[in-house]
């Protein structure tokens, strides 16, 4: 509930940022010099799935809500896109 994800291209390539729900504190989590886009918090809140370039194709990838332990889950050769959780 009080935070809101996003992607934003402002750092010159698509990054996944989080920020308060009033609009402070804005930070870059994924910092990755491929395009990173389409943020989905998990129901716990505790990670946050998203799209990656950084594989040569669109990846599904899960990460900490802080940034950390970034990983691709999808690792697949076709695209694949817009990661929802099932609560």
């Amino acid at each position: 509930g009080n935070q809101i994800a996003f992607h934003s291209d402002r750092d010159g390539n698509s990054e996944i940022y989080v920020m308060n729900a009033d609009g402070s504190n804005q930070q870059n989590i994924s910092n990755s010099s491929s395009n990173d886009f389409d943020p989905a918090w998990s129901p716990d809140g505790t990670q946050i799935a998203f799209v990656s370039t950084r594989d040569g194709n669109y990846e599904i990838y899960v990460m900490n809500a802080d940034g950390g332990n970034q990983r691709n889950i999808s690792n697949s050769a076709s695209d694949d896109y817009s990661p929802v959780w099932k609560p």
